[in-house]
């Protein structure tokens, strides 16, 4: 405790705080698309912004303490994403099932020490466009929310654009306030004094098994999880100087994700725009003090989950319109960064175009979706473009 208390700053507790509230507003509403597509009440969707705060606030406390370093977590955005696709015909207690399955994998692969072969595994095109493709949904759903409210969309639209070469690490926030500035512009539509303040409770269900949900969902939410957010969550540690060990987060957070899944925490990751702010410059001018930025994340996420009822609450006032819109403008960095890696280089073009195009198209077989089709057409595409006729040989090699 001396130590900590003689390591902080104002600057990096702020930067923890930015951090919590950058992450909530950026991707809470992707959240709670998922949890309706699982089919969760209203009670559960609070238990899963509370257990999901709770999770959050765990490992980044506990694991920047442990190394000393500014080890930022988060929920998987993409993952998300992915589950709010590709949940329509599981039920609540299968879609629990595969969050445990995701989170156990994830687990076993840190343990395992397997976390850089299996990324060599699929191609990070390949998996850049199937999230693409999982993600381009998302983008839409600004200019068909527009339709519905056109000034406001267009508003928030229009700041992401300022912001995004002003103030690009606040544009997201910046939208957010537009958008709730829209609304308090309209009374009649939001009452804000009927937010409750209180404390909710976690709701534990028993996880059932579907195979089916386990390849079609399961899979490519570890995927996902895997390549889009640790990936980058462990570039940004590295760019600052951090050599972490990899394997052991990568476990703990596979198994704060199977632990606390029944109540709703469906996947934990590596953070990566997040850490990007608690380990900058800006947090402290020594590196060997920035974790204090990973403590005060920590605290500040728990009191975001411990606050859940008032989070559901406040967003329940908003029109579906400005949280649709609030979604897509927040994921468009990651569908334009996934689609640029995903059709960069020529030799993989063709193969991610056609992951790309089979995930969107929403196609499934046997009742696994086409999230897992996407990499699967993707991958045989590639090692068909791989394969070359020997003239004078006879073969293919």
């Amino acid at each position: 405790m001396r130590s900590i208390l003689n390591d902080f700053s104002l600057s990096a507790m702020v930067a923890g705080f930015v951090a919590v509230l950058i992450g909530f507003a950026s991707s809470v509403a992707i959240v709670f698309q998922a949890a309706q597509a699982a089919g969760a009440s209203e009670d559960i969707i609070v238990s899963w912004i509370m257990v999901l705060g709770i999770g959050m606030g765990a490992t980044c406390f506990f694991l920047s303490l442990w190394y000393k370093t500014p080890v930022i977590t988060a929920w998987s955005t993409p993952g998300a994403a992915l589950l709010a696709t590709s949940l329509g015909d599981v039920s609540y207690p299968e879609a629990i099932g595969v969050f445990i399955f995701a989170g156990l994998l994830g687990c076993l692969v840190g343990m395992s020490g397997l976390f850089d072969k299996l990324m060599n595994w699929v191609p990070l095109p390949i998996a850049c466009a199937m999230l693409a493709g999982v993600l381009f949904q998302f983008g839409l759903s600004i200019f068909t929310s527009m339709a519905e409210d056109v000034f406001m969309v267009a508003i928030m639209l229009l700041v992401y654009l300022v912001a995004k070469r002003l103030m690009p690490r606040y544009a997201v926030l910046l939208v957010l306030l537009a958008g709730v500035m829209c609304v308090l512009g309209r009374s009649e539509q939001a009452v804000f004094s009927m937010i409750p303040m209180q404390f909710g409770q976690l709701i534990w269900v028993f996880p059932e098994w579907k195979l089916s949900a386990l390849i079609g969902v399961g899979i490519p939410l570890f995927i996902v999880t895997m390549t889009s957010q640790n990936i980058p969550g462990v570039a940004v540690m590295r760019s600052s100087g951090y050599q972490t060990p990899v394997s052991p987060l990568i476990s703990w957070t596979g198994l704060t994700s199977a632990v606390l899944a029944p109540a709703g925490g469906f996947a934990f990751n590596l953070a990566a725009i997040t850490a990007a702010i608690c380990s900058g410059d800006e947090c402290h001018r020594d590196p060997k003090k920035r974790y204090v930025a990973g403590l005060s994340a920590g605290v500040f996420y728990l009191i975001a989950g411990l606050a859940g009822v008032s989070v559901v609450g406040l967003f329940a006032v908003f029109p579906a319109s400005m949280v649709a819109a609030l979604a897509g403008i927040a994921l468009l960095g990651t569908i334009g960064m996934n689609l640029k890696t995903a059709m960069f280089e020529d030799s993989t073009r063709d193969a991610a175009l056609i992951t790309f195009l089979v995930t969107v198209s929403g196609v499934s077989f046997a009742g696994i979706a086409s999230a897992f089709w996407g990499i699967l057409f993707g991958i045989i595409c590639l090692l068909i473009s791989k394969l070359q006729w020997r003239v004078g040989k006879g073969k293919w090699n």
